[in-house]
């Protein structure tokens, strides 16, 4: 070997080497690597193949993942939840009874029996158009009840002859029959226009469809037969309730108080103290109240209500009560005369017209009712919305 180095090329299958001789050992042959752009390209190596998983949800959706593949087989492992279905409104419960019954007035009989006897030598608009004579129209029983039940949804701040008109005018409109599948099929516009004379007709004509409705869906189309199931239906408060099972299933389950019961039993002074609303009326009446007197005391009190004890300027001088000292309200009324002279002023002889004139001198001899309370009632409106919630009570 030369002393110079030498510099011979060696390959390999996979790299080109260069050697050297060392510098110092002569005999010594060191093997280096070639410089990478003096070798000759190697073959390139095997590709190694990779499994991969291909995602089956990128062909049916093209929104992007939002959690990583682990979330999500976390996710399915997770069990869903279930929502379950609304369960149906459960009917308000009606108060029946209160906690202390309160006493009964010590003559309460003498002037239940007085009113029944000045009741039975008049007939009041109630007798002739009240609501229960709303069933006489119809021949199948399911349309008697269903007609008495609108007739009662229609009577609220309506007057006994307009609501009797109503009724026969919206029986006329659905078909001559006032049925509940008549009323469903019938247009809104179409009850609307028969009963627009009522007070509030507008709400009533939505009142009076979805409880047809619901009467259909939920009773069989017919009037349940409890007074919470029909407190249930739109626009139907305790007080048509009670009436309501009275004259279509002929079940005594308590007092319907409208606005003359209420009125009258306070001007009597039937209550501990005044009551504020037709509930706490009804319940404190039925806390001493025979049963046997609860169904005929509503139509008894409206038409003695309707023509006698007015809500303004009662007619007392027509009562029995007042000159029996049956009632702590009664107005005494004393009439006296005036006699007022005109002479004529132009020369003639005197003539002398005499003009009578008539004053009521009203006055309340030991009241035992708070005429704060009863001025109340003088100006009271004639009823509130049935479907407005349920008044809170005194349960005492």
């Amino acid at each position: 070997m030369a002393s110079s180095s030498r510099i011979t090329r060696a390959a390999t299958r996979s790299m080109t080497f260069k050697t050297r001789q060392s510098v110092h050992n002569p005999s010594v042959t060191l093997f280096e690597p070639g410089d990478i752009e003096d070798s000759s390209p190697s073959p390139e190596p095997p590709i190694k193949r990779i499994k991969t998983e291909h995602d089956t949800e990128a062909y049916t959706s093209s929104a992007p993942r939002s959690t990583p593949r682990k979330r999500a087989k976390a996710d399915a492992r997770t069990p869903k939840k279930v929502v379950k279905a609304a369960s149906p409104k459960k009917p308000k419960l009606i108060p029946q009874a209160l906690a202390s019954p309160h006493p009964a007035p010590e003559n309460w009989r003498e002037v239940y029996d007085t009113i029944k006897d000045m009741r039975s030598r008049f007939t009041a608009p109630v007798d002739t158009m009240g609501c229960d004579q709303a069933q006489y129209q119809e021949i199948d029983p399911k349309n008697r009840r269903f007609s008495i039940l609108v007739a009662l949804m229609l009577s609220s701040q309506t007057k006994d002859e307009v609501t009797d008109a109503a009724v026969k005018k919206l029986r006329a409109a659905v078909g001559g029959v006032l049925s509940i599948e008549a009323v469903i099929a019938a247009e809104e516009t179409i009850v609307s226009e028969a009963i627009n004379k009522v007070g509030f007709w507008r709400r009533k004509t939505g009142y009076i469809k979805k409880a047809a409705q619901k009467l259909h869906d939920d009773f069989e189309s017919d009037l349940p037969k409890t007074v919470d199931e029909l407190c249930s239906l739109p626009g139907v408060g305790p007080k048509m309730a009670f009436l309501a099972l009275q004259s279509a299933w002929n079940l005594n389950h308590g007092i319907g108080v409208d606005v003359h019961v209420h009125r009258i039993t306070n001007r009597l002074g039937w209550h501990q103290k005044p009551t504020k609303n037709p509930e706490e009326t009804r319940l404190n009446l039925q806390s001493w109240l025979p049963s046997e007197f609860h169904k005929e005391i509503n139509h008894l009190l409206v038409g003695f209500g309707q023509v006698i004890c007015l809500p303004v300027g009662p007619r007392c001088d027509m009562c029995d009560l007042s000159p029996r000292g049956l009632c702590p309200s009664a107005q005494k009324v004393t009439k006296a005369t005036k006699r007022k002279a005109v002479v004529l002023a132009d020369g003639s002889p005197a003539k002398v017209k005499i003009e009578l004139k008539t004053e009521e001198t009203k006055e309340f001899p030991n009241p035992l009712v708070d005429q704060e309370s009863m001025a109340q009632l003088e100006v009271m409106p004639k009823e509130e919305d049935e479907d407005l919630p349920i008044p809170k009570v005194d349960a005492s």
